[in-house]
């Protein structure tokens, strides 16, 4: 069987052959074989090729030269002795007429080279019946573009978004027509229709990737880019501002670990399409709860149909989300003196949502903008530095959700990343936040990446470097990861900063010169952002008039929670 990676392979010829062809594209958790015998660069769709190789999955392959990886995974292939068939087609990037040419010779020397390799005879008449009719999407559907994805992402995307999925990244939109005539025409006219296919990103010549995007069937667009893929990067910004439906950027490294933050991403998304824009639900009886299940904390508040705080109770995320929010939904119940029958309504949001397949979840993108709305409804971009991600979320007149970019598998530019710095630099994070607002040397500091920033802080100490001047340092570092998440969405200002890093001055000030712009930091953005997601989301629920919902409780709250409690809640969203 002929594993193959690109559409532009020419598969029909191998039918003249008798032999199939599978895609050969799988993601996989990891690649030990790749990481030892290739670049640290290479994007993970190489790793995944030399992996496969190396594990006996693509003992006959065909590579095509779309760019060096692929260049360098077929030399270390080849070097491996495990192909016992490898070839590696040459592809024109250009569909003009000498390409055309070209691309015959390169096909009649695949046909060629698998003669002398499999001693077997090719049929025209197999190869001719190897063309299927093209496939179109029936009804609405998500456009899966960008660099490769495989088949259980788009199946991913397609769960998280509600919505069929057209995967036209790599090996998608492939319709190659029958061939018309006969021997060198036959030829030309097969060259001829691989070349004409809508192009992918590494055509010179892609304009007609614009039909992807103007079907009126396409409800949204879905880009993803890859780690150290150029092409998909370069493309990103300029296909999705031609989008005239809502789309989202997504990043992997072409491994199956991102699930997690792919999954707040693409329920926000889901969140702006016009199908999940459901009215209001009208409770008229009973109770309703709201789970804020974060990396730290799980927050729960139980309300009345009147809009008043019956229970509030915040735990510890420690035993899992499910637990945890098992653990806190019951004491809150209890506090409240009700029985979970009597909760018409149980809404999750935080990383935590999906463990606990209650009524509606809801994810804290959505709560976010609505929650900034309500402190100022002349907001136009939030920014929020959390514990474990950042976001920069660009609003409407009306709090919806415009865009909004988070921060890839890094915890560069997030509260975790100051509280490892902090702990390189033998201080708490309180104190860390009272420092760094000067500077009398200027320290650069990586923004890229946690690990190598905790080496440099450390190599700094050892230099009897000003701590003060480290910190600084940080800060501007942090503020620099964040600005890339700000100019992905645009930046419109008024801008309100939320999080517990909101109340760190240095980072402030450093995001603030970063962006020239001032930020509006409120009093409550800092400090109750699992309440406002879940008291928001609640009122909306229950059909009250959510920001009177919203101060109401929120006051209420405030007035009955502990002081300690509060202190809990500022210190798990400023780590």
């Amino acid at each position: 069987m002929i594993r193959y990676v690109c559409k532009y392979t020419p598969i029909e010829l191998f039918a003249g052959f008798g032999v199939s062809c599978k895609p050969l594209e799988a993601m996989a958790s990891q690649y030990p074989d790749a990481d030892r015998l290739g670049h640290a660069n290479l994007c993970g769709f190489g790793k995944s090729v030399i992996q496969a190789v190396g594990d006996g999955d693509a003992e006959e392959l065909v590579l095509v030269n779309c760019c060096d990886v692929m260049r360098r995974v077929a030399d270390i292939a080849r070097k491996s002795g495990k192909c016992r068939f490898l070839f590696l087609l040459d592809l024109p990037h250009e569909d003009i007429a000498c390409s055309r040419s070209l691309f015959v010779r390169e096909i009649l020397r695949l046909k060629d080279a698998y003669t002398r390799y499999s001693g077997k005879e090719f049929s025209v008449e197999r190869f001719l019946s190897a063309f299927v009719p093209e496939k179109k999407a029936s009804g609405t559907y998500i456009g899966l573009v960008g660099a490769r994805a495989d088949a259980s992402l788009a199946a991913f995307v397609s769960q998280k978004t509600g919505y069929p999925v057209e995967n036209h990244t790599c090996l998608g939109n492939r319709f190659v027509p029958r061939p018309e005539g006969t021997g060198d025409a036959m030829w030309d006219a097969y060259a001829a229709a691989l070349l004409a296919q809508i192009p992918c990103v590494r055509m010179d010549r892609n304009v007609g990737r614009s039909a992807l995007y103007h079907d009126p069937q396409l409800a949204g667009v879905v880009y993803h880019a890859m780690k150290f893929c150029d092409f998909s990067q370069m493309e990103c910004n300029e296909a999705l501002a031609s989008c005239s439906v809502p789309s989202i950027r997504i990043e992997t490294d072409y491994t199956t670990q991102s699930e997690g933050q792919l999954a707040t991403r693409l329920e926000a998304f889901r969140e702006t399409l016009d199908k999940t824009k459901e009215p209001p639900m009208k409770i008229r009886d009973g109770f309703v709860a709201g789970i804020d299940s974060g990396s730290t904390s799980t927050d729960v508040v139980v309300m009345d149909q009147n809009q008043t705080i019956v229970a509030s109770v915040i735990l510890p995320t420690g035993r899992g989300a499910r637990a945890s929010g098992e653990e806190a939904l019951g004491k809150a119940l209890e506090e409240a003196g009700i029985s979970r029958d009597q909760v018409a309504r149980v809404v999750a949001t935080g990383y935590g949502r999906d463990s606990f397949g209650d009524d509606q979840r809801i994810t804290e993108i959505s709560c976010h903008a609505k929650g900034a709305h309500f402190l100022d409804p002349s907001v136009r971009t939030v920014i929020d530095i959390g514990g474990q991600d950042s976001k920069a979320i660009r609003l409407d007149e009306a709090g919806g959700v415009v865009n909004f970019a988070m921060n890839d598998k890094c915890a560069a530019g997030t509260g975790r990343f100051l509280e490892m710095m902090a702990r390189a630099l033998d201080m708490d994070i309180d104190q860390m936040a009272r420092m760094g607002d000067t500077a009398n040397e200027k320290i650069v500091i990586s923004s890229m990446c946690t690990v190598f920033a905790e080496s440099e802080v450390v190599s700094l100490v050892a230099k009897n470097k000003d701590v003060g001047d480290i910190v600084y340092a940080l800060d501007a570092s942090v503020a620099s990861k964040i600005a890339v998440l700000v100019g992905r969405v645009g930046l419109t200002e008024p801008v309100m900063l939320t999080g517990g890093v909101a109340k760190n001055p240095g980072v402030v000030h450093a995001l603030e010169r970063k962006l020239s712009v001032p930020l509006a930091i409120s009093p409550y953005g800092a400090t109750v952002r699992g309440h406002r997601s879940g008291i928001v989301r609640l009122g909306e629920m229950t059909g009250f008039p959510p920001w009177e919902n919203f101060s109401k409780t929120a006051g209420k709250l405030f007035s009955f929670l502990p002081f300690v409690i509060i202190i809990r809640v500022l210190v798990a969203y400023g780590s």
